[in-house]
C-alpha cells in the first residue's frame, strides 16, 4: 500500500480584524437598541397598526442622539 499522503486544507477560516469586529459588533449592539426603543414605541401605543416605520425611525434618532451626546 502505498503511504498516504496529507492534503493541507487550502480554505482557510480566519476570523476579521479586531477593529473590523468591533464595527459589526457595535453595529449590531445599535441594530438591538434601535429594535427594543421601536418595540417599547409600539407597545406603549397598544401595537396598533400602521406605525411600524415611525417607531423605528424615531427608535433610531433617539439612538444616535445618545451615542452622539456620549
Amino acid at each position: 500500500m502505498a503511504a498516504q499522503k496529507a492534503i493541507a486544507n487550502p480554505i482557510q477560516f480566519t476570523s476579521p480584524p479586531p477593529q473590523e469586529e468591533s464595527a459589526q459588533s457595535a453595529e449590531a449592539c445599535r441594530e438591538l437598541r434601535i429594535a427594543a426603543l421601536a418595540y417599547r414605541k409600539s407597545e406603549a401605543r397598544g401595537f396598533e397598526a400602521g406605525h411600524e416605520l415611525d417607531d423605528w425611525l424615531a427608535a433610531e434618532r433617539e439612538v444616535d442622539q445618545h451615542e452622539c451626546a456620549s
